[in-house]
């Protein structure tokens, strides 16, 4: 059972009977079910980009383009500081975060697919009322609907590629959902810079091409097979044994389907899973997996670098088509990074991508404070050796990242849950996300408007904050199957004293009680030399 323990003999003895074969039927499952991903990334990053374009401005925030053109000439880090600008960004996160619980409930009760299939809906529709507003109240609400396919696809598709996934390539699969994401952000960004010279109105062809990989996903979703652990969920064990072989490739599934029905009985059980989620033996999922690492994960600094890297490079100096060209690389980095994690993480493992990372990135992100420090500010522009300095860093920042806190601040999350407790904990994921999300992308610009360089000295120290946290807490996870990771904690040096539940204790102590009386009961025949009929 994903509730019990290591005496119990459950799972972890059946964990070496577990068989598969790679099958273009588990692929193209996966591939389709990923595809949110994609949608995630492109609505994330074409936003940021038309942002900075003279025709977007000039219809919707005029003041803005007004301060904009003052500053032509001149290097200011306040350039692009308006917090109704930010609102339009900040918007998306807002709606992610409130509609992933309701992502929750319908992830649980009707399946992975029932959520891919309502976040299609809600990119499609977004992404057609975006190209056709002519307010800011339009651009708000289409926005919202962006929001409610993110809140709903980043509720399942992680947990759909991590059940789908077998457990010793479970790390590269769940990883298509971040790939995907960066495909996203790099075809964004391509789209932003290939309509620049359309004006007025080349932003509209840029929000409205997310309608057609809309339209893909919808009919990808309603095509896929539903993961074997949510059709067992629902009772529906036939089925789930026939996609299970199918993703399997093979008959041989019965250890992994055993363990399924077992973890399935403990999750039907459950009647409040959020209030579960807060019992004592799951504390290190909530503190690691739900609140932990995707508030890092956004902490980081990096999305805020990289979703806000055309203004950002407009704010040190560089041209509006320079900017989106030198953001364009940065994207390209994270693309590559997030290669080399999906071919390598199964085999070095979670742990020591976040740890070598963070400190390169703890490095990028003091080389880019103190350059900005003795070369940006007070109208002095960068010389082309320092911006060129800069791009380096911000993409060996940005490679750092692609390969541990991006697509790991996905994966580990949806690894740790237990079954009965796994939808609703993937919903604080995404709330949590999102919050720092939205928060960081708010008060981005008005703290680069502040503090300057000392932004970037913030994320580093947080940086060093966050990899001390992987380092005490949180215990390696490669190919470990998805419904015994749970074990982990009760062998760790620090949770084993959290998770252990009364009944454990009880359990533990009548056991000891029971050798006591039976040591007494033999000496005791010893000395009377009475027979012995102790089995």
């Amino acid at each position: 059972m994903a509730g019990g323990g290591i005496a119990d003999g459950g799972p972890r003895k059946r964990a070496h009977l577990y068989t598969h074969k790679f099958t273009p039927y588990c692929a193209v499952n996966c591939f389709f079910g990923s595809l949110g991903g994609f949608l995630f990334g492109y609505n994330l990053r074409v936003s940021d980009g038309v942002t900075s374009r003279d025709d977007f401005l000039q219809e919707f925030f005029p003041t803005v383009l007004e301060r904009k053109n003052m500053h032509l000439k001149e290097t200011d880090y306040c350039k692009f500081h308006d917090q109704v600008l930010t609102l339009f960004t900040s918007s998306l996160y807002f709606s992610a975060l409130f509609t992933t619980f309701f992502a929750s409930y319908l992830t649980r009760k009707k399946g992975r697919k029932a959520s891919i299939i309502v976040a299609a809906h809600g990119f499609l529709v977004g992404a057609i009322l975006s190209t056709c507003a002519k307010s800011i109240a339009t651009l708000i609400i289409a926005r919202i609907l962006l929001g409610v396919g993110i809140g709903f696809g980043n509720q399942a598709i992680p947990l759909y590629l991590s059940e789908m996934a077998p457990a010793k390539t479970r790390g590269a699969v769940n990883q298509l959902f971040q790939l995907t994401t960066c495909a996203g952000i790099l075809i964004a960004s391509l789209m932003n810079y290939s309509t620049e010279t359309i004006y007025p109105g080349g932003w509209r062809i840029s929000m409205g091409f997310a309608a057609f990989p809309a339209m893909i996903m919808l009919k990808g979703g309603i095509l896929c097979a539903e993961t074997p652990n949510s059709l067992v969920e629902q009772g529906w064990l036939e089925e789930a044994r026939r996609v299970l072989e199918n993703v399997r490739g093979t008959k041989n599934v019965d250890a992994e389907f055993e363990d399924l029905k077992d973890a399935s009985e403990q999750a039907r059980a459950i009647t409040s899973p959020f209030r579960t989620l807060l019992q004592r033996k799951y504390t290190p999922q909530l503190v690691i997996g739900a609140l932990g690492i995707p508030a890092f994960q956004q902490l980081t600094g990096n999305n805020s670098i990289l979703f806000l890297a055309p203004v950002i490079f407009q704010s040190l100096g560089f041209g509006n088509n320079a900017a989106l060209f030198l953001s364009f690389i940065t994207i390209g980095a994270l693309l590559v990074a997030t290669v080399i994690s999906m071919f390598l993480v199964d085999k070095f493992g979670r742990r020591k991508f976040f740890m070598e990372a963070g400190f390169e990135m703890i490095c990028c992100m003091i080389c880019i404070a103190v350059v900005l420090a003795l070369e940006f500010g007070h109208g002095k522009e960068l010389s082309k050796g320092v911006s060129t300095f800069l791009v380096v860093v911000i993409f060996l920042f940005v490679l750092a990242y692609g390969r541990s806190w991006g697509p790991l601040g996905w994966l580990v999350p949806s690894e740790l849950f237990p079954l009965e407790i796994r939808s609703a904990g993937q919903s604080i994921v995404v709330c949590v996300n999102m919050i720092f999300t939205a928060l960081v992308a708010q008060l981005f610009l008005v703290s680069l408007c502040h503090l300057k360089y000392g932004i970037f000295l913030l994320f580093g120290g947080l940086i060093v904050v966050m990899s001390c946290f992987i380092f005490f807490l949180l215990p390696e996870t490669k190919q470990v199957p998805i419904e015994e990771i749970y074990l982990l904690f009760e062998d760790h040096w620090f949770w084993k004293k959290i998770v252990r539940t009364d009944q454990d204790l009880k359990h533990q102590m009548g056991s000891q009680q029971t050798d006591q009386d039976l040591e007494h009961q033999m000496e005791c025949q010893q000395l009377f030399n009475i027979p012995n009929k102790i089995d």
